[in-house]
């Protein structure tokens, strides 16, 4: 990541920021549903396999596939909400 901040090319500082989108999201989801994954056998291997698809440098990159089809359109949808509650949260901070 410091390596695509620092390059003058900027194509790589979206594919790492989308990556790191798509790692928050399935690390908030992790946290809720770990109590359950934990159980299922090779699932730290899948969990590693996964996150290297979404860190893989090709065209058919997973955070690229799951940031376009899921993670963007559910913002779109509700980043006006977002919006207003955190306005609303900083004028009453």
């Amino acid at each position: 990541s410091i390596k695509a901040i620092e390059s003058s090319n900027k194509q790589d500082d979206t594919m790492w920021l989308t990556y790191w989108v798509v790692y928050g999201v399935f690390s908030i989801a992790e946290s809720f549903s770990n109590i359950f994954l934990y159980w299922f056998p090779c699932y730290y291997v899948g969990k590693c396999l996964f996150l290297l698809w979404c860190m893989a440098p090709v065209s058919w990159n997973g955070s690229q596939i799951l940031y376009h089809n899921i993670i963007r359109p559910c913002f779109l949808k509700h980043h006006q909400t977002v919006d207003n509650v955190l306005g609303t949260l900083g004028t009453k901070a």
